[in-house]
């Protein structure tokens, strides 16, 4: 393959209709793919050579692609997000892959997270796990204390910085062989558990949080580690001690 001739691939990428029929892989092939390019941008490509075929487009979620808001969920060749370490499908690039390799392309696999249509879930689960608790209560009437003005042990600050940087992609459930969400649920109990803001409803929002977590149908945690591996923000399994702490704390006092 010469700089100019691009990659050529065969893909094979998961076409499902709705949550209500079965779902297949289908067959197509790719051709003069940059190796700079984005993931993204060669499902693009493909979608524009599928219309152009007069052919249905495959669905795929996408917004910021600049790996911050976590949509761009594919399972890539096994992977959450690809191949590449703490990365997003869209900051994955096609000089990963091999000229006439094959790719397989599927969208995350939970029952939480049911199929909306070809790679599109809904991950609806995790905004109803975050209404459950995953917020703070201010009175903002009166003098209220600004943030800043709050002393935070640096130790702790950081610590709620690293879980505040969880995207809420949905690696971690696709990755675990339970389909757990214990390593978001504990990101964003850990983000409020560390200040002091999130103290005043710490009991209640952890009580909550799980209570929601486990109504959505997500598995166990069974300490694999795989989440903390495919996280696109290695969001550390230290979290999912600090909830469990957080969790028994709230359960005896």
């Amino acid at each position: 393959m010469s700089a100019t001739e691009g990659l050529n691939l065969t893909l094979k990428v998961w076409r499902q209709k709705s949550d209500k029929e079965k779902g297949k892989m289908e067959t197509y092939q790719v051709s003069g793919i940059s190796p700079d390019s984005s993931f993204l941008e060669m499902m693009d490509i493909l979608n524009e050579q599928l219309i152009a075929e007069d052919k249905e487009p495959v669905a795929f979620d996408h917004d910021c692609r600049e790996g911050i808001c976590g949509s761009c969920s594919m399972f890539i060749n096994g992977e959450a997000h690809g191949p590449g370490e703490m990365i997003t499908t869209c900051q994955l690039h096609m000089r990963e892959f091999k000229d006439g390799e094959t790719i397989y392309i599927e969208p995350w696999r939970a029952k939480a997270f049911p199929v909306i249509k070809d790679l599109v879930v809904d991950r609806s689960s995790f905004d109803r796990i975050m209404a459950s608790g995953g917020f703070v209560s201010v009175n903002t009437s009166g003098n209220t204390q600004d943030a800043n003005a709050i002393p935070i042990d640096k130790h702790d600050a950081d610590k709620a910085f690293d879980a505040a940087t969880c995207i809420g992609c949905g690696a971690c459930v696709a990755t675990c062989k339970n389909a757990s969400a214990m390593l978001f649920v504990s990101a964003k109990v850990s983000q409020l558990a560390l200040l002091p803001q999130g103290k005043v409803e710490a009991k209640e929002r952890v009580q909550n949080m799980v209570k929601q977590m486990d109504e959505e149908g997500f598995g166990n945690c069974t300490n694999t580690g795989a989440c903390e591996v495919e996280c696109p923000k290695g969001i550390s399994l230290e979290n999912i001690a600090r909830m469990n702490r957080e969790y028994l704390k709230s359960s005896i006092s």
